[in-house]
């Protein structure tokens, strides 16, 4: 399957629409996310090796806002527990067409591969089922903050015990100085990925009514609020970061 490279935002634009995973995202998103998160490649594939460490026999594996369903991909190669199977959550129904097609092709590469299911819903409306892994990949900083502890919350509810959350997001950081520094490195980063400046200003343009960050700091607060025993992050680069949140 043909990955278009990101050139959404190359040309000078009068207004800049706030961004969504609509199909020209879709298009191009691979690249877009490659050259665009420092350490994805590294995150993606780890999830899947975390959570074979996590995973209960028996079990649903979530990947809430799977958008192609690359951790999706990564927890069926990984985990071997016996009776789990992987639901792939997004809201966008031109990328959850996109992940079932890429989902069908990884079949025919790999045996004995996970049950999986891809669902197009709202995942802070969505009723969650016991399960002992849930992902969330860079998801939970497009959910509206007012309503991220009740679905935190509902994630904790729903985890067995010895599961786990896996959370990755961009953070923001309460000291300036800090914030400014690893803000300028991304900016860096996505210099040397080969987007220009008027690609990198529209594009933050785009995403900065629609992606609230947070601190460390907040989403340990967060966790803890919603049941969660322990945190630990377990991965950054640059201002990217994943946590592994405990029942």
């Amino acid at each position: 399957m043909s990955q278009e490279p990101d050139r959404l935002f190359s040309a000078a634009l009068d207004q800049v629409p706030d961004f969504t995973f609509n199909e020209d995202v879709v298009r191009v998103f691979p690249d877009m996310i490659k050259r665009s998160v420092p350490g994805y490649p590294t995150i993606v594939e780890n999830i899947g090796v975390l959570a074979a460490q996590f995973a209960r026999p028996d079990t649903l594996l979530y990947d809430l806002g799977s958008s192609l369903g690359a951790v999706t991909q990564a927890l069926r190669r990984h985990v071997r527990s016996d009776g789990c199977r992987v639901l792939a959550v997004d809201n966008s129904a031109a990328m959850v067409e996109r992940c079932a097609e890429y989902l069908k092709a990884q079949d025919a590469m790999y045996q004995e591969l996970l049950p999986v299911q891809v669902l197009e819903a709202d995942i802070t409306a969505l009723e969650l089922q016991p399960a002992s892994v849930v992902a969330m990949n860079f998801t939970l900083q497009f959910i509206e903050p007012a309503v991220r502890l009740a679905l935190l919350g509902k994630i904790r509810q729903a985890l067995v015990p010895g599961g786990a959350l896996i959370l990755s997001e961009k953070l923001r950081f309460e000291d300036a100085g800090e914030h400014a520094l690893l803000t300028d490195l991304h900016i860096a980063f996505k210099r040397a990925n080969g987007y220009s400046e008027l690609e990198i200003a529209q594009k933050r343009s785009a995403i900065e009514n629609v992606m609230k960050p947070d601190s460390l700091e907040e989403h340990r607060t967060r966790l803890e609020a919603a049941g969660f025993s322990k945190v630990v992050p377990w991965f950054q680069c640059l201002n990217f970061a994943s946590l592994i949140a405990l029942p």
